[in-house]
C-alpha cells in the first residue's frame, strides 16, 4: 500500500530518500570511476529481495548513512521498471507508425496533397516518438548509475559466526602455557630499541614527521628475517610468491572496499598528486592513484577483468610490500612507537576460491599465522571479530592479538598482530573477476554426487590474511624478548638462519 501524504511512514520514507540521495551525491564526488575501470556486476536483485537484511547489516556494522541505500535502491528500481514499461509502449507505437509509413496508399489512391500531408504527419509522429524514447533511455541510464553507486557503497553481508556489536569472542590461544611466564614489568619497545640502537624515531620525525621510524643495525636485520621467515612458512603451505606494486589506482582500492575516508571521516589513504599539465590535453585526466594500505588491493586487482579456470582454484599467493596508512591515529599509548605507523612492511596472503571452498583456505591462513606467531614464542589470543570491526568487504574476520607488556594497562596487554578475512564475491563482482563457465567441472568439485547441472555464480570468492606485520611483531619481540638479567634481547631460534646465527642483541659499546 502506498502511504498517504503526511503519514509518519511517508515522512520517514522521504527522510530516508533524502539521506540516500545526499550520500549518493557525496560518494559520486569522492569516487570517480574512469572509463578504464572494471565494470561492476552487482547482485542488486538480492538487495531488492532482502532490503531489511541489508539495512540491518548496515546498522550492525555501523554504516549508519548506508542503511537507507537498500530502500532507495528498491524505489529507484521501481522507477526503472515504470520507465521500461513506458519505453515498451512507445516502441510499440513506433512500430505501428513504421507500418503505416510502409503501407501508405500508392500513387493514384489519394490526391498528391493528401498523400504528402499524411506522410508528413506520420514522419513527425515517428520523430517525436524517437525523441521520447531517447529521453527515457537517458533516464534509465541515470537510474542504473544511481542504483549501482548505492549498491557499491553497501558493506558485505555478515557471517553467522560474527558476534553482533562491538565485543569480540575469544576462540583460543597460541602458546597458552606461557601465560604464567609473562613478564610483569612494563617494557616499552621504543625505550628498548633506543637503548640497543636499533630504533630511531627522532631522526625519522625530522625527515618525515611523526608516525615514521628508522630501523637500524639488528633492527633492520630483524625486519628482513621476519619477512623471509613468514614467506617460507606460507610457501610451505602452498602459497606462490608475488611482489606487488605499492601504488594502485583509487578505483581498484575502492572496488576492494577501501574508501579514502573511514566512517568517522578520517583520511585513510595517501593520494598521489595529479599532473595538472596533463589535464589540459586529457579531459578525463590520469586515473587517480593512491599508496596501497595493503598488498590485498594489488593482489585482488591482478585478476580484474580476468576469467579464471576452475582448475586454477584455489589460487593462493603471498608477497611482501611496503604499506601506507594515513590514519596512524592520535598520539597516545595505543599509537606510541611501532604499534601504529604510516609506513611499514607487511607479508600478505591472498586467495581466490570457489564458493563453498573458502573455509578450507581460510583455515590454512589461520594455521600459517598460528605457526609463525607460535614459533616466535609470542603469547597470543585468537578472536572472532564483531560486526562493528569488519571492513566493508569482509563477511567474517578473525584477528590474532599478541601480548605486549607495555600495554598492560590497556586492553590487558593485548594488541592485534594479524588478521584474516573472508570476502565472498564482494571484490570479484566489483573487479569483474569471473570463473570460466564449465558446469560439469564445477559440479564435480562442489558435489560429486550431483548431476552436472549445478550452475556457477560466475564469481570466485576471495580470502586475505596477514602473514607478518613487521612493526607490531618486532615490537612484541623486543618487549617479550628483553632479557633484563643479561641485559640483552633474545632472538627466536626460527630467525637465526636469517640473522647470521646471532642469538642475542647487545648494547653498542
Amino acid at each position: 500500500m502506498i502511504p498517504r501524504n503526511g503519514s509518519p511512514h511517508n515522512q520517514s520514507f522521504k527522510r530516508a530518500t533524502s539521506i540516500a540521495q545526499r550520500w549518493f551525491q557525496s560518494t559520486a564526488l569522492e569516487w570517480k570511476r574512469p572509463s578504464i575501470a572494471p565494470k561492476p556486476s552487482l547482485n542488486t536483485r538480492h538487495i531488492r529481495e532482502n532490503p531489511e537484511l541489508y539495512k540491518q547489516t548496515c546498522i550492525d556494522r555501523n554504516y549508519k548513512d548506508q542503511q537507507y541505500n537498500p530502500r532507495e535502491i528498491c524505489r529507484l528500481s521501481d522507477e526503472w521498471v515504470r520507465l521500461q514499461r513506458n519505453a515498451r509502449d512507445l516502441r510499440q507505437l513506433r512500430n505501428i507508425v513504421r507500418t503505416k509509413l510502409a503501407s501508405r496508399p500508392i500513387a493514384g489512391d489519394l490526391s498528391e496533397t493528401d498523400a504528402n500531408s499524411q506522410g508528413s504527419r506520420l514522419l513527425a509522429e515517428a520523430k517525436q516518438l524517437k525523441e521520447e524514447c531517447g529521453k527515457i533511455e537517458l533516464q534509465e541510464d541515470d537510474l542504473q548509475e544511481r542504483i549501482e553507486t548505492l549498491a557499491i557503497d553497501l558493506p558485505n553481508l555478515t557471517s553467522k559466526e560474527t558476534p553482533v556489536g562491538s565485543e569480540p569472542r575469544v576462540l583460543g590461544y597460541v602458546n597458552e602455557s606461557m601465560a604464567k611466564q609473562l613478564p610483569s614489568s612494563a617494557r616499552n619497545h621504543s625505550y628498548i630499541g633506543r637503548q640497543f640502537d636499533i630504533l630511531d624515531f627522532e631522526a625519522a620525525a625530522t625527515t618525515s614527521g611523526w608516525g615514521w621510524y628508522h630501523l637500524k643495525n639488528e633492527g633492520a636485520d630483524l625486519e628482513d628475517a621476519l619477512v623471509q621467515y613468514a614467506l617460507s612458512v606460507a610457501k610451505k603451505h602452498g602459497f606462490s610468491r608475488v611482489t606487488p606494486p605499492s601504488m594502485v589506482y583509487s578505483h581498484i582500492a575502492g572496488a576492494c572496499g577501501f574508501q579514502p575516508r573511514d566512517q568517522g571521516g578520517e583520511q585513510q589513504s595517501y593520494v598521489i598528486a595529479q599532473d595538472e599539465r596533463r589535464r589540459k590535453f586529457d579531459q578525463e585526466g590520469n586515473p587517480e592513484m593512491v599508496m596501497a594500505g595493503t598488498a590485498e588491493i594489488s593482489f585482488a586487482g591482478m585478476k580484474a577483468n580476468a576469467t579464471l579456470d576452475v582448475k586454477e582454484l584455489p589460487l593462493k599467493i603471498v608477497g611482501s610490500s611496503r604499506c601506507y596508512r594515513a590514519e596512524a591515529g592520535a598520539r597516545g599509548l595505543d599509537t606510541k612507537g611501532l604499534y601504529r605507523v604510516h609506513e611499514f612492511t607487511k607479508v600478505e596472503m591472498f586467495a581466490w576460491t570457489l564458493k563453498d571452498e573458502e573455509q578450507a583456505v581460510f583455515d590454512t591462513m589461520l594455521e600459517v599465522q598460528k605457526e609463525i606467531l607460535g614459533s616466535l614464542g609470542l603469547h597470543c589470543r585468537i578472536l572472532e571479530m564483531p560486526s562493528t570491526d569488519l571492513g566493508a568487504s569482509a563477511v567474517r574476520k578473525i584477528d590474532i592479538e599478541a601480548y605486549f607488556p607495555s600495554r598492560h594497562t590497556r586492553n590487558n596487554g593485548w594488541g592485534e598482530v594479524t588478521s584474516a578475512s573472508i570476502c565472498t564475491d564482494y571484490q570479484t563482482r566489483r573487479l569483474n573477476t569471473r570463473i570460466k563457465s564449465d558446469t560439469t567441472k564445477m559440479a564435480k568439485r562442489l558435489a560429486p554426487t550431483l548431476e552436472p547441472t549445478v550452475q556457477s555464480s560466475g564469481f570466485p570468492y576471495t580470502i586475505n590474511g596477514t602473514a607478518m606485520a613487521v612493526p607490531r611483531v618486532l615490537a612484541a619481540l623486543l618487549e617479550n624478548g628483553w632479557n633484563e638479567k643479561d641485559d640483552c634481547i633474545d632472538i627466536p631460534d626460527v630467525l637465526l638462519h636469517w640473522m647470521h646465527g646471532k642469538k642475542q642483541i647487545h648494547r653498542k659499546k
